[in-house]
């Protein structure tokens, strides 16, 4: 409750410095979640601290702020917040927004231009696991909600290398059973996984995170297999089910053409205009089902070419 308490804190003092026109207790109260009493206690001990300047508008509201540039010497950055920065990065291109990704990439030059250099090289191994662990499956539709307090708990174990015991829901028979697990990284998709090496199976396996009710982060490490790509291990499906890879060939009509020009179905696609002004699609990818669930989307408008089985498959 403290360390919340502390963090609490501090947001709300760099909301004061960033306001202009500085924040009531209401806003106060609003900003950290609690109640106007609380909200005047972090504003009595704030003010053993900071300068609080006091600013009265016309509404004749009194409101605090805090001088402008007066914290900067206390701020740092995590390496989960620079990952975060370059999931969005990821997020935009996938999207095809470049002006987005640009604006995105000089923001975290300036951040990186604000450290030292001991802060950059201490934060490098925690930074480049996270980014290695965040990956992404391409899914339209609705996006499922995330415990945070869960994924604070994994994001941490696939930092430092340690195992988790979860509690998991079996997606079949809805029983919950305690696994232990090597976590690796993350797919975001429709649905959200947690991907991780199985010792009891002695395999890769997807978990669901809505699935987890419950993590345990274990004391006992694991060495991480350098030899796992999670870009590579996402690349061998369509989404997120992992099959073996196939050759995939689909044609859209000379009308769907330009949309489907226009999508990313797969990193490793290739396309061939034909001369009737249809299109060809070619990847290499497992996840029958997800295709299957794609390609209702765009109805007669795609004929799949290869397999040429597909729609029999169970």
């Amino acid at each position: 409750m403290r360390q919340e308490n502390t963090q609490l804190m501090f947001r709300l003092a760099l909301r004061l410095q960033t306001t202009q026109e500085g924040l009531s207790l209401d806003d106060m109260a609003q900003e950290i979640g609690k109640s106007r009493r609380t909200a005047e206690r972090f504003r009595d001990a704030m003010e053993q601290v900071f300068p609080l300047e006091i600013a009265e508008g016309d509404d004749r509201i009194k409101r605090w702020r805090i001088q402008r540039g007066y914290l900067n010497r206390l701020i740092s950055f995590s390496p989960d917040e620079l990952a975060d920065l370059r999931t969005a990065k990821a997020l935009m291109e996938q999207e095809g927004r470049t002006d987005a990704v640009d604006r995105l990439s000089d923001l975290e030059a300036k951040i990186q231009a604000l450290m030292s250099p001991q802060e950059l090289l201490r934060m490098d191994p925690d930074l480049e696991a996270l980014t290695e662990a965040e990956g992404y499956a391409m899914r339209p539709g609705p996006r499922p909600k995330l415990d945070e307090d869960l994924i604070y708990k994994l994001r941490d174990a696939v930092k430092s290398c340690r195992a988790v015991r979860i509690q998991y829901e079996g997606r079949e028979s809805g029983k919950l059973s305690w696994q232990t697990v090597q976590p690796y990284g993350f797919l975001y998709g429709h649905r959200h996984y947690l991907i991780a090496w199985f010792p009891y199976m002695e395999d890769w396996r997807n978990f669901p995170l809505t699935n987890i009710h419950a993590v345990e982060v274990q004391n006992e490490g694991f060495t991480r297999d350098l030899e796992f790509s999670l870009k590579d291990y996402a690349e061998r499906s369509f989404g997120v089910f992992q099959e073996e890879p196939f050759d995939v060939v689909w044609k859209f009509t000379p009308e769907a053409a330009r949309d489907a020009r226009d999508y990313v179905f797969h990193p490793t696609q290739t396309l061939e205009d034909q001369s009737d002004g249809s299109l060809i699609v070619r990847f290499h990818a497992g996840g029958h089902r997800e295709m299957a669930w794609h390609l209702h989307t765009w109805g007669d408008a795609v004929e799949v070419l290869e397999p040429e089985d597909f729609w029999e498959w169970e």
